[in-house]
């Protein structure tokens, strides 16, 4: 059975851990789905992954719903959320509601994911929902902000920014998101929004006490060239495919591929 956005929430209900990866294209999706992940995100991480940006600002709504259209085909059981890319939505809730419209209607996803907290995104968030549209929110270190914040710091590291940051999952859930990403804040801060929220949290670099975990799936492989220091590789894809290329060659140039028979 597929999973929906009410099913997050009684996972969390239930203790059960949420488990998400991301995607950019059918293979990596088709197979992260067969393995059984709870949520597939096309995030705009793809743009450094798989696009080759420095940040994630360049992608456009464009790219981002010609890479969500290739992982839908992959996904049948996962719950499949899209980020909304940077400035397809900051200017006004009428423009989200347009950008993320798009994303449902073009990809068959089932939500979007945003960045920010209140005042702004808080309405924006509201007023998705309330045309139909579910969000699942972002705060901490939010990427499409890391001019802002001077690089890619860690968020939430002083009192003021914990309550601030606190206040804003608290308002994004009022304004009906059905969960929130905690992306690179300190682990207590982590915990107490986890505890005093009823939405799921999916931490990425965020510690061990939220409802779910996230990483980008190049970073889980071992394929990034860099990666995090909060990302756990579960593999060494990057070296086993130069090695693989590598004997390819090597084999091509000294006429044993292919075999005579």
């Amino acid at each position: 059975m597929a999973v929906t956005t009410h099913q997050l929430v009684n996972f969390k209900k239930e203790g059960r851990p949420i488990v998400v990866l991301t995607a950019w294209d059918y293979l990596f999706a088709k197979i992260i789905d067969d393995a059984g992940v709870d949520l597939v995100l096309v995030g705009d991480s793809m743009a450094m992954v798989a696009l080759g940006y420095e940040t994630t600002l360049p992608i456009t709504l464009d790219e981002i719903l010609h890479h969500a259209k290739a992982v839908r085909r992959g996904v049948k059981n996962a719950l499949l959320v899209v980020d909304l890319p940077f400035l397809t939505y900051q200017e006004s809730p009428q423009q989200a509601m347009h950008s993320a419209g798009r994303v449902l209607k073009e990809t068959g996803a089932q939500a979007v994911k945003l960045e920010g907290g209140y005042p702004e995104m808080v309405e924006t968030v509201e007023r998705l929902v309330r045309g139909g549209i579910p969000v699942m929110a972002h705060v901490g270190l939010t990427p499409q902000s890391v001019h802002q914040f001077g690089g890619f710091r860690k968020q939430g590291t002083t009192a003021e920014a914990s309550d601030r940051i606190l206040q804003e999952a608290i308002a994004l859930e009022q304004a009906g998101a059905f969960a929130i990403v905690l992306e690179y804040i300190p682990h207590d801060l982590a915990m107490t929004i986890s505890q005093k929220l009823t939405i799921p949290t999916i931490g990425i670099g965020a510690g061990p006490h939220c409802d779910g975990q996230v990483l980008v799936t190049a970073d889980m492989l071992g394929l990034s060239a860099w990666s995090p220091r909060f990302a756990k590789a579960y593999a060494n894809l990057r070296a086993a495919t130069t090695e693989a290329v590598q004997n390819f060659a090597a084999d091509v140039r000294s006429r044993q591929f292919p075999p005579e028979k």
